[in-house]
């Protein structure tokens, strides 16, 4: 009963910090994407794909954490790792595809290629300025 118990409670805070975690990327995601498009984005959609993103994005990097034997601090091994800079970009490459495909303009149109790159790039800029300013 007790490994059920953890395991839910696991995924309910999964899903807690990467919603938290969603809607900051989201504010800075619609502020770029409004910036780059010079439209109108639907906000509630930019929170659904980087929602996603962030989901399987914190799966990742704990699964690379999990291989690599950092689960507990300090994390600065893990920063440094080859396996993590791999997998960043895979993620970074996730979150261009999810903006993309996801996202639509006020016009109904859906977002550039370029404006989901821009958002993303600036997005994982602040996340690991943040990452590894506490680390």
């Amino acid at each position: 009963m007790t490994t059920f118990l953890t395991v839910l409670s696991s995924l309910l805070w999964w899903v807690l910090y990467s919603s938290m975690a969603a809607l900051v990327f989201a504010l800075i995601g619609w502020s770029v994407l409004r910036w780059t498009e010079r439209c109108a984005v639907v906000f509630n959609r930019i929170y659904l794909a980087c929602l996603v993103w962030t989901l399987l994005g914190m799966l990742l990097v704990v699964g690379v954490a999990a291989y690599e034997g950092h689960l507990h601090p300090p994390y600065g091994a893990l920063l440094t790792s080859g396996l993590l800079r791999g997998a960043l970009v895979l993620d970074m490459l996730l979150g261009t595809v999810l903006l993309w495909r996801l996202v639509p303009r006020i016009d109904a149109r859906r977002i550039r290629p370029g404006s989901a790159c821009m958002a993303v790039a600036a997005i994982m800029a602040i996340s690991f300025g943040v990452a590894t300013s506490l680390a």
